[in-house]
């Protein structure tokens, strides 16, 4: 059975970062996409960033360019997503989830989801 777990959420000032973690068990994930995704109070959930495991790309919805990185540890079966120059339309729960094959953005298309990280961003 998959288990994500996230951690690292929080309360910050905009400008600020914070890095969300998400430790995955319960399968050999080599074959897996992740993905990082969010959901603000009365908004649909949306994709934030996804990384292959396998061979490590990445992809990015356009409002986190450049200020947002997804990143994985292997050895570790971790996840990470590095957040910088928060704003206040950041603040969401943030989930990680993960699917079988490639990375695609549709959150429906991802089989396994996180219990969620509230981050918070102050103006």
């Amino acid at each position: 059975q998959v288990q994500l777990v996230e951690s690292g959420g929080g309360l910050v000032q905009a400008g600020g970062s914070l890095r969300l973690s998400c430790a995955a068990s319960g399968r050999t994930f080599s074959s897996y996409a992740m993905g990082w995704f969010r959901q603000a109070p009365g908004k649909e959930r949306e994709f934030v960033a996804l990384i292959s495991w396998s061979n490590g790309n990445t992809y990015y919805r356009d409002s986190v360019k450049g200020r947002f990185t997804i990143s994985r540890d292997n050895a570790k079966n971790l996840v990470y997503l590095q957040m910088n120059s928060l704003k206040p339309e950041d603040t969401a729960v943030y989930y990680c989830a993960a699917r079988t094959g490639s990375m695609v953005t549709p959150s429906r298309a991802y089989d396994y989801w996180g219990q969620g990280t509230q981050v918070t961003v102050s103006s």
